[in-house]
């Protein structure tokens, strides 16, 4: 089966590429002063509609999407080209979810339509940027901004202004068949519909989209069979049609299938239960239909839900409920689309940092603030090692390493560098 509806992938914006440090160099110039360029931005990530594909299959073979790095500057005041975007093509209706904090971050809901996720992050300053009065040549070169990966779920929810819910094998593919040029797979046997079919219903000069949602059983909203996948395809429709075997065939109670869906909708969203629905009360060419669609207009006499007595066998009884639906639809906002937050962008250094010691009792620190604060300190320059010491004493690693035992003298060790612990 080639429909893929629900996928995890993973999503980074490009980093900025580092500022350049370097001093202008000519014949006859002596003393040339900084010319370092900055760093390129780096691309931003964007979530694209795509009209041609229906499906998530794609992102099965393909996981990782990363934006380009931009380019590191360079002498005489060049700036480094910026990072190229990267443009996730998907299906109309995709819904965008960050897995961290189960927000929303993009909702595809229409043709055309695109989200940027990530941006790119800021490219570093070079050295001609730190140029004072006091300070004329510094050597340090500030580098680009490193961003984080980040996990996110696309789902793929049917984009329709009718959906057709019912138990398994009440007519609604023969409905759909009947009703649209859509040729859905039809049988006598429960869950012959797998996943979500669409068709368009054309009466006049007006049009609507219908979808066929794959049956619905008890504790569907709780997961039982594929309920969640398949209640998750109905969330975006403007209306329900609710499909009936009022024949009463299989030995079931259309009455008791009735509010068997009703409670399933309710207990999934209350927002799906209170959407305006219809009763397509089928198979009335079996003998016994007429008895028990007099039942079930007399159970639903106080509500206000209408009935309509079709067969999707004998083909009748479709035109009213047709028309019904053209002209509840006209009063009905458009389709649903779901408020979009913004995705909270951090730098890939997770703030914090711990310190333990080695076999030769040197004291090691480690972590996110640690990798930030060497990555951006330039070795060579006075001003860079100054501020590399502050650093230090802001983030609290001077103070810890005392409370840890550090004294004058002790080895401190940094990543690749290590020194002596000075009071």
């Amino acid at each position: 089966m080639n429909f893929v509806d629900k996928v995890h992938i993973f999503i980074k914006a490009g980093d900025g590429g580092d500022g350049c440090s370097s001093f202008h160099r000519e014949k006859y110039v002596t003393h040339g002063g900084p010319d370092g360029g900055d760093g390129g931005t780096g691309g931003s990530v964007w979530f694209v509609a795509d009209d041609n594909t229906g499906t998530l299959l794609d992102f099965r073979f393909s996981k990782h999407f990363r934006a380009e790095r931009g380019e590191n500057g360079r002498a005489r005041m060049q700036t480094g080209k910026n990072g190229a975007d990267v443009r996730i093509k998907v299906p109309v209706g995709t819904r965008v979810r960050d897995v961290e904090t189960g927000r929303i971050i993009a909702d595809i809901s229409e043709p055309g339509y695109e989200k940027c996720v990530l941006r790119g992050g800021r490219g570093g300053k070079g050295n001609a940027r730190f140029a004072t009065p006091t300070k004329q040549a510094p050597k340090y070169a500030s580098p680009g901004q490193k961003l984080r990966e980040y996990e996110v779920e696309l789902e793929l929810l049917t984009v329709a202004d009718v959906g057709l819910v019912g138990l398994p094998n009440v007519g609604k593919s023969t409905i759909l068949s009947v009703v649209t040029s859509a040729r859905p797979k039809i049988a006598n046997y429960h869950f012959t519909t797998l996943t979500p079919n669409l068709g368009v219903v054309k009466r006049y000069d007006k049009s609507f989209v219908l979808a066929d949602i794959p049956g619905l059983i008890e504790g569907a909203a709780e997961g039982a069979g594929l309920g969640r996948a398949f209640l998750r395809h109905i969330e975006r429709t403007r209306m329900l049609v609710h499909v009936l075997d009022i024949s009463g065939s299989e030995d079931r109670d259309p009455i008791e299938d009735y509010y068997t869906i009703r409670s399933e909708l309710y207990d999934y969203s209350p927002a799906l239960h209170a959407l305006p629905q219809f009763i397509a009360a089928n198979k009335m060419d079996i003998p016994g239909a007429e008895e028990n669609l007099e039942r079930l207009r007399a159970e639903l006499a106080d509500e206000d839900i209408p009935v309509f007595p079709v067969s999707a066998a004998t083909v009748s009884g479709f035109e009213p409920l047709m028309d019904a639906i053209l002209q509840k639809l006209e009063t009905l906002p458009k389709t649903r689309a779901f408020e979009e937050e913004e995705l909270i962008q951090e730098a890939r250094y997770e703030k914090g940092f711990e310190i333990s010691r080695d076999e030769d009792g040197a004291f090691v620190v480690t972590g996110g603030t640690v990798d930030y604060i060497l990555d951006t300190t330039n070795s060579e320059d006075e001003v860079s090692m100054r501020r590399f010491q502050q650093l230090l004493v802001k983030e609290g690693i001077v103070d810890a390493l005392r409370e840890k035992g550090a004294v004058e003298g002790s080895a401190i060790r940094l990543g690749e560098w290590e020194f002596d612990f000075v009071e």
